[in-house]
């Protein structure tokens, strides 16, 4: 059975987001490739041990802010990285977001079925329904430190994603939740899609990958 959910409050946490986690849970589904994208990794782009939790890259704000510590000469080279692909978006919100998702399939891939009349989401007017959430914003907290990361969202179940939305906290210097989708309408090519998600998709040894 597929699950919806209005995305009111979104007050739970699931494992694997904000700081109770036991056992371990696989947060990231896209395998990672090795185009252009993969190459322009940073020093301190991807923090482990005691380095966690710290760096340019440890909060998520908008895609911009995150792209801000590569040269001007990978933009003039690159301009196609510096950019979101033909029909994906980001957008900041506030809770509630006022959206009502729809797994795609059964434990993988969320959509927009439709928005609260009135809600966040509808008033801002940006976000459509059948639009496939491909990003979003979660905090992993490991040990006394946290992040808030950009994970791709496009293969992660329901309620992972309820879990990542809900660990947007205040607590943690959230004022918003960042998310990014595909309007499938306007994708022009969905491997330039895959290419841009594994931008964000961490290693195999970073805390992100497990709970």
């Amino acid at each position: 059975m597929k699950t919806s959910f209005a995305l009111l409050s979104c007050i739970g946490i699931v494992a694997g987001f904000s700081p109770s986690s036991t056992g371990k849970q696989t947060i990231v589904g896209i395998k990672s490739t090795s185009t252009e994208l993969n190459q322009f990794k940073v020093a301190g782009m991807w923090n482990s041990g005691n380095s966690y939790g710290k760096g340019a890259f440890r909060f998520y704000k908008r895609f911009d802010d995150w792209m801000s510590p590569f040269p001007e000469e990978d933009r003039e080279l690159y301009p196609e990285l510096f950019n979101f692909p033909k029909g994906v978006y980001e957008v900041s919100m506030l809770k509630p977001l006022g959206i009502i998702f729809e797994e795609i399939e059964i434990g993988k891939g969320v959509y927009v079925q439709e928005l609260v009349e009135g809600g966040n989401a509808d008033r801002m007017g940006a976000i459509q329904p059948n639009d496939v959430l491909v990003g979003v914003t979660a905090i992993k907290v490991v040990g006394a430190k946290w992040e808030r990361r950009l994970i791709p969202a496009k293969d992660l179940s329901f309620d992972t994603v309820v879990g990542a939305i809900g660990s947007n906290e205040r607590k943690w210097g959230c004022e918003d939740v960042v998310l990014q989708f595909m309007r499938p309408d306007e994708v022009e090519d969905m491997a330039k899609v895959e290419e841009f998600l594994s931008f964000f998709n961490p290693p195999g040894d970073s805390p992100w990958r497990t709970a």
